[in-house]
């Protein structure tokens, strides 16, 4: 069983940063053992994968193209944390942030098929 709960979202205006924080509590299995990603949604569009970090030392990550550049992912596993940098915030990353987790021993994928979602932080971009 994971939990995971999501932090750091806020108001920021373009060109701004944000560091998201998603902070995972574990039974039955270890945190490092799940691939963790963050998705993102607004009212106008589903839930899109965002960026995603791989079980273990997290030694890959992936990122939509969107962002690619200008976040990114991390994992410590001694604090069960992920973290999301985002950098160059643009109007157009407005949205809700998930972080959802998958596994054990699972890779990231970019669609839904997640295991574990967090409820999510707001950022909103807008100057």
């Amino acid at each position: 069983q994971v939990q995971l709960a999501e932090s750091g979202g806020g108001s920021v205006r373009p060109g701004g940063s944000l560091r998201l924080s998603c902070a995972c509590t574990v039974s039955g299995n270890t945190f490092s053992s799940y691939a963790i990603s963050w998705f993102r949604r607004t009212p106008e569009t589903e839930r899109e994968f965002v960026a995603g970090i791989t079980w273990g030392a997290g030694s890959a990550d992936y990122y939509a193209d969107s962002v690619k550049g200008r976040f990114t992912v991390s994992r410590d596993n001694k604090k069960n944390m992920v973290y999301l940098q985002m950098n160059i915030l643009e109007p157009a990353d407005t949205a809700v942030y998930y972080c959802a987790a998958r596994g054990p021993y699972k890779a990231v994928v970019r669609t839904h098929d997640y295991d574990y979602w967090g409820q999510g932080t707001q950022v909103t971009v807008s100057s």
